[in-house]
C-alpha cells in the first residue's frame, strides 16, 4: 500500500483567511491540511488574539494558537487603513475562498464583505462566520462558544444528574463550526468545477451547536422536557460507561444482551446477574439500572484492570483504558499514528504540532509547515501575488500598514 502522499486533495486551492479565534481559522486549518495555500491576515502589532491565549512558544505563538493555525502563512495588515483594506482586496483577488468572522457588518465597513469581494467574479466562493443567524434579530450579537453552549442546551445535556449546567471541556460548538464550514466550502469547491460558480455560505454558531445535540435533541422534543444525565453513562444502554477496577478507571461498553452474558459469566464472573429477569435484556436493564450498576460496580471493582482488559477483549466486548491527556498524547498508540509531531521552531527550537487526521491512499496529509510566526511571509506573498517592490513593502511598513 502507499505511503507517500504523491499529491494533495486541495493542491491549487487558495484561501485567503480573515478570521481570528477559533472556529474561522479551524475552518481554514482544514482546507490547509488537505492541500490548500492558506493566506492568513493578521493586525501587524497584536496578530490574531489567541497569540497571547495559551502557554507561550517563542515571541509571537501559543499553544492554543499552535492547535489551530498549522500549514497556514501570516501576512500582516492594518485593516483599519484604507491602504491595508485595499491590499486585503487585491488578495482575495488571487484567491478561490475567503473566510471571514468579523462582527455582524464589520467585512463591509471594511469593504471586504461578500458582495464588494465578488463584484466582478463570480466564481468567488465567501464564508462567513457569526455567532447567529446573519438574516435574523439577533445578527448583530457576537458570538462566543461558551454562551451557545448556554443557549443551545448543551449544558444542561452535560455531565452528572447532581452537577450544575457544565461546559464541554473544549470549545465545541467552535470546533463543530469550524469542521460545518469547511464541509460547505468543499461542497461550493466541487459544485464550482461544474458551474464556474461561486456561493455565499453563511455559518452561525448557534445553528451548528444546536445539530450537535443530536439523538439527545430529539429525545427532548420527545419527551417535551429535558432528557436525564447519566454522566459517563449510557441513557440508553447498561452497562456502558466508565467503572473503577481495583487499580484504576476504565471504560466499559456492552452492547447487546449476548455480550452482557458474557460480561457477566466471564468477566466479573456473576452470572446470576444473567440469569435474574431483571437484567436478562437491554431494556430491563436500564429501567432496573439502580439495582443493577451497584453489583456491577462492586464487581469490577474486585479486579485489576489489566485482567478486566484481558476478559473483556476475550469476550469480545469494547473497552479500554481511561488514560490522562498526557498520557494519550504520548501513548504508543498515538506514537505508532504519527499523530503527535515536532516542527522546527526558529526560537524554541522546535515545538509540538498536531498531525491531520486524514488518511489518503494509506498516508497522512503531512504538516507542510508549522504554524506561522506573526507576519512571517509577509513581504514573500506580496511580492509574489502582488508584484510589490521591495521599495513599496518598505513604504507600507513604514506607514504601519505592515510590519
Amino acid at each position: 500500500m502507499p505511503n507517500q502522499i504523491s499529491s494533495l486533495p486541495l493542491a491549487g486551492v487558495r484561501i485567503l483567511d480573515l478570521s481570528r479565534v477559533l472556529a474561522g481559522p479551524w475552518c481554514a486549518m482544514v482546507l490547509g491540511d488537505l492541500g490548500a495555500e492558506v493566506v492568513k491576515v493578521e493586525h501587524p502589532l497584536r496578530g490574531d488574539d489567541t497569540r497571547d491565549w495559551g502557554m507561550r512558544v517563542g515571541t509571537t505563538e501559543t499553544t492554543y494558537f499552535n492547535s489551530v493555525n498549522r500549514n497556514k502563512r501570516s501576512v500582516c495588515l492594518d485593516l483599519q487603513s484604507a491602504e491595508g483594506q485595499r491590499i486585503a482586496r487585491e488578495l482575495a483577488q488571487q484567491c478561490d475562498v475567503v473566510i471571514q468572522n468579523f462582527k455582524y457588518g464589520g467585512a463591509e465597513k471594511l469593504g471586504l464583505g461578500y458582495a464588494q469581494l465578488a463584484e466582478g467574479r463570480d466564481d468567488l466562493i465567501y464564508c462567513s462566520i457569526s455567532g447567529y443567524d446573519r438574516q435574523g434579530p439577533e445578527a448583530a450579537r457576537p458570538g462566543y462558544d461558551i454562551v451557545v453552549q448556554g443557549e443551545a442546551g448543551l449544558m444542561a445535556m452535560n455531565g452528572n444528574a447532581d452537577q450544575p449546567p457544565l461546559k464541554f471541556g473544549v470549545a465545541a460548538v467552535d470546533l463543530f463550526t469550524g469542521m460545518y464550514s469547511a464541509q460547505a466550502v468543499l461542497a461550493a469547491l466541487f459544485e464550482r468545477q461544474r458551474t464556474g460558480k461561486g456561493r455565499h455560505i453563511e455559518m452561525a454558531l448557534f445553528d451548528c451547536g444546536l445539530m450537535i445535540t443530536s439523538y439527545c435533541g430529539l429525545d427532548s422534543l420527545m419527551l417535551k422536557d429535558d432528557p436525564p444525565r447519566y454522566g459517563n453513562a449510557h441513557p440508553s444502554i447498561v452497562p456502558y460507561g466508565v467503572f473503577d477496577a481495583a487499580d484504576g478507571p476504565l471504560v466499559i461498553a456492552v452492547g447487546n444482551n449476548r455480550q452482557y452474558e458474557r460480561f457477566c459469566r466471564e468477566v466479573i464472573e456473576r452470572p446470576d446477574l444473567i440469569d435474574d429477569e431483571r437484567y436478562r435484556t437491554n431494556i430491563v436493564r436500564a429501567v432496573n439500572r439502580e439495582t443493577l450498576v451497584p453489583e456491577l460496580t462492586r464487581a469490577i471493582g474486585l479486579h485489576r484492570r489489566e485482567v478486566l482488559l484481558e476478559r473483556l477483549a476475550g469476550a469480545g466486548i469494547p473497552c479500554g483504558e481511561v488514560l490522562g491527556l498526557h498520557e494519550a498524547l504520548t501513548s504508543k498508540r498515538a506514537a505508532d499514528a504519527g499523530l503527535v509531531t515536532t516542527c522546527p521552531h526558529p526560537e524554541a527550537g522546535s515545538t509540538h504540532v498536531l498531525a491531520p487526521p486524514y488518511r489518503f491512499d494509506g498516508a497522512r496529509l503531512p504538516v507542510r509547515s508549522g504554524p506561522p510566526q506573526l507576519g512571517e511571509a509577509t513581504q514573500d506573498i506580496l511580492q509574489s501575488l502582488l508584484g510589490l517592490s521591495a521599495g513599496q513593502i518598505s513604504q507600507l511598513k513604514a506607514e504601519e500598514v505592515t510590519s
